[in-house]
């Protein structure tokens, strides 16, 4: 969801390599055959030489190569508001569900058809699924090819080609030279390591976000110092197993380290810390549009760089919804610890359960109230039966005992999927805009009707503000 550009919006953008820009757009030079990002160090070019396109793939399907030197596979990737067929399959492709799966089978995952697909993908960005797939391949393996010691064969696969010559074809197609020719420009990355960067646009509070996920950390799957996050995925809790850390990069970016990853696994994994980290949230248009509400301009102006973080997957982040429910963080986060050494006791490595272990294995003594443990095994047994979270309707939901509208609103909020979501019921959230005052479900969602399409962002803020102590009335004066 963003602010549509003006081709002089882009100009004065890309002029003053303003990072807020930062994947919006791209600069196609038609003298040179380059896109660049409008960070580019390089020297400008004139205007009449300039094209500008609104999606990497959009400028590769122009017959444009990528810049070396600003690097377009790094951009953050840009938010539109879009059909919930069409989001849905972008996510997907993101996260390389087409590498083995087909157009059809994806669309139909995400509740629609192929034709369908392709009618809205061609309409919204004037492109094909095929031609977006095609340049999330090459972008990933350009990336590898630059920042890893991975062989070129090795990175054909991770990014989703069948064979070496595959990839060989439709690179030299796509860039006119062999991608072992990059490799030679490129700066080597220390063998046995994979870092990758990931940029953001600024401002972004790193140290806010660690901050969040480390009062949240997970015994046996999480670990947060105070420059780092680390995530284990497969069970094993040390350097041996495989794991994610995510710390402060270089520029507007972090540097996500993996350990021990199957390289098929790369884009979803790269997807999922994307969304986790909320590295593609387009502060500008979130910014002007809450700042014009009394009542959050003063937390937005003292934090500019909060974002909206989120859970793992699905999954996980109900599971701390209903355990979370009417209890401190602090209490949840122990009792998830409990259950995922319960499972360790039970199956012989650490992890949450999945639907089928939950339902065998024994959830008392650690705890959870009897109301919680029914409303986990209600929850297994609908996934046991076909329930898809990511596709769920809020009326599915609703009908499981214990999940109400808090609940639901809590954990689309913390998807990651909805920008717009608003737990109204939550109590913190009441009390924040009137110190003192306690705003009833019904008056905070109609006040909170200003705020859209952004009232998850404005949660945040609000939440934020109230952890740290600092709340403002509608003066703008400072309460404790």
């Amino acid at each position: 969801m963003s602010l549509v550009m003006t081709p002089e919006q882009c100009r004065v953008a890309r002029l003053a390599r303003d990072a807020r820009f930062d994947g919006r757009f791209f600069t196609g030079v038609l003298t040179t055959g380059i896109y660049c990002r409008p960070v580019c160090p390089a020297r400008a070019p004139l205007e009449h030489n300039v094209r500008y396109f609104f999606s990497a793939a959009a400028a590769e399907q122009a017959g444009l190569r990528p810049c070396l030197r600003c690097r377009p596979e790094l951009a953050p990737a840009e938010r539109q508001v879009l059909p919930p067929l069409l989001r849905r399959a972008l996510q997907g492709i993101e996260r390389g569900e087409l590498v083995d799966s087909s157009l059809e089978a994806l669309a139909q995952r995400c509740g629609g058809t192929a034709r369908t697909l392709r009618r809205q993908s061609e309409h919204y960005l004037g492109l094909a699924p095929l031609q977006l797939e095609q340049t999330r391949r090459l972008l990933l393996a350009r990336q590898l090819l630059i920042d890893s010691a991975l062989s070129v064969t090795e990175i054909a696969y991770a990014a989703g080609y069948g064979s070496l010559r595959r990839f060989n074809d439709v690179w030299l197609t796509a860039y006119g030279t062999p991608p072992s020719r990059l490799r030679r420009q490129a700066l080597r990355a220390p063998a046995g390591s994979l870092c990758l960067a990931l940029s953001y646009r600024p401002p972004y509070d790193f140290a806010e976000m660690l901050a969040f996920f480390r009062l949240r950390a997970i015994a046996g799957l999480e670990e947060v110092t105070t420059d780092s996050y680390r995530r284990y995925l497969d069970g094993n809790s040390g350097r041996e197993g495989a794991w994610l850390e995510v710390r402060a990069g270089t520029g507007a970016s972090l540097q996500l380290t993996l350990h021990g990853v199957a390289l098929r696994q790369l884009p979803a994994l790269l997807y999922r810390v994307r969304r986790m980290w909320d590295l593609d949230a387009d502060p500008q248009p979130i910014q002007a549009q809450l700042t014009a509400s009394p009542a959050l301009a003063p937390y937005i102006l003292a934090a500019p760089g909060l974002r909206l973080p989120s859970g793992w997957d699905h999954y996980e982040v109900l599971l701390r919804a209903i355990i979370g429910q009417q209890i401190s963080v602090k209490g949840a986060v122990t009792l998830l610890g409990r259950l995922v050494a319960r499972r360790r006791d039970c199956f012989g490595s650490l992890a949450l359960p999945d639907a089928a272990e939950l339902l065998s294995m024994p959830l008392d003594g650690l705890g959870l109230t009897g109301a919680r443990i029914r409303t986990l095994q209600a929850l297994a047994t609908a996934l046991q039966q076909g329930l898809v979270l990511a596709e769920a309707s809020d009326a599915q939901l609703l009908a499981l005992p214990g999940i109400g509208p808090w609940t639901l609103a809590y954990w689309r909020l913390r998807c990651g999927d909805d920008p717009d979501a608003f737990p109204a019921g939550d109590l913190v959230l009441q009390k924040a805009l009137l110190p003192q005052t306690r705003l009833s479900a019904a008056a905070l969602t109609a006040y909170a009707e200003a705020w859209r399409p952004w009232r998850a962002y404005a949660a945040s803020w609000l939440w934020q503000a109230a952890a740290s102590g600092r709340l403002f009335d509608f003066n703008h004066e400072v309460t404790s």
